[in-house]
């Protein structure tokens, strides 16, 4: 994939700027293939994680961005919209009972380019920066299509844009790739058969467990949607989630 505004907010329009406020630093690069398909599977802490991360991968990559952002009205939302197709960006209804039929359809339209899909399995941004329960459509994906799933452990972006913020702080962002995950080769490992939703299950807790040994952060075997739910409401952390 070769697109041209991906290439000018890179090197021109934002990263510079970046580079300078948030010294971003990135290990593991060595796991990220030259070329080919994989599923960048990262932890999401920030909305600025889908720039600190393109910023330091040698690579160009499609995010499923939800779909708000692309159907938001006025000015602000035209410019979200120019902005998120101009850096083909590919709308996601995380909403719909349709949405796992839809990512699926999208992400392999993708893989099959033999571009780089990235993916935040807990399907929103972490309430707390703890790592918490990852949603099963990536590893189907993963399953389905034999392409491997690659953990990104994304360090300090949320001190860097704390949920409610727009304009980052200048704090420091670490990343960490994991080594390649090979989805088949993990079910075999483990006598699963690959078409089942339990293999899908184990393969989503082992990534997501994988990126809290990188990351160092504990990990939280509860949706962040049901919690971020359960705060907004005043009901403090559900049960088996609380600090």
């Amino acid at each position: 994939m070769n697109n041209k505004w991906y290439w000018v907010f890179k090197h021109v329009i934002v990263g510079p700027f970046l580079h300078v406020y948030n010294r971003p630093e990135i290990t593991g690069l060595d796991n990220i293939p030259a070329t080919g398909p994989a599923i960048m599977a990262s932890n999401h802490q920030a909305v600025m994680d889908s720039f600190y991360f393109p910023l330091k991968c040698p690579r160009q990559m499609v995010f499923p961005a939800k779909a708000e952002y692309f159907t938001a009205p006025g000015l602000k939302g035209d410019f979200k919209r120019w902005f998120f197709k101009a850096l083909r960006q590919i709308p996601l209804d995380r909403d719909a009972g349709n949405a796992l039929d839809s990512l699926r359809s999208t992400a392999k339209q993708v893989l099959d380019e033999g571009t780089l899909l990235s993916i935040y399995p807990e399907g929103t941004r972490s309430p707390d920066g703890r790592i918490y329960k990852g949603k099963v459509g990536m590893a189907v994906v993963a399953l389905e299509t034999g392409v491997p799933v690659i953990p990104v452990a994304m360090i300090g972006s949320r001190d860097a844009n704390p949920i409610g913020t727009t304009f980052p702080r200048p704090k420091k962002v670490r990343m960490q790739v994991g080594e390649p995950i090979d989805p088949i080769a993990f079910a075999a490992e483990r006598g699963l058969d690959p078409e089942s939703r339990e293999t899908a299950r184990a393969l989503t807790d082992h990534v997501m467990h994988t990126l809290s040994e990188l990351t160092g952060q504990p990990y939280v075997d509860v949706y962040a949607k049901e919690v971020k739910e359960s705060l907004a409401a005043g009901k403090g952390y559900p049960k088996g989630a609380e600090p």
